[in-house]
């Protein structure tokens, strides 16, 4: 019964992250800004950072499962 939720974060949480990290990296390979008004160094740091972190709190929940 609590697999279900745990399925549905890790699942979600492993979407945004692998999400945000392509995103990343097609707009910095692209060299565009990947925050507007932000270093590029900055900014690809904090959403490379981000989307590790939701990447790994997904697979933390579904190894939890």
């Amino acid at each position: 019964m609590e697999s279900g939720p745990a399925i549905f974060a890790g699942v979600v949480f492993a979407l945004f992250g692998a999400g945000l990290l392509a995103w990343t990296g097609n707009r910095l390979r692209r060299r565009e800004p990947v925050a507007v008004g932000v270093s590029r160094v900055a900014s690809a740091a904090v959403a490379s950072v981000a989307g590790t972190v939701a990447l790994t709190l997904g697979a933390y929940c579904l190894a939890r499962v």
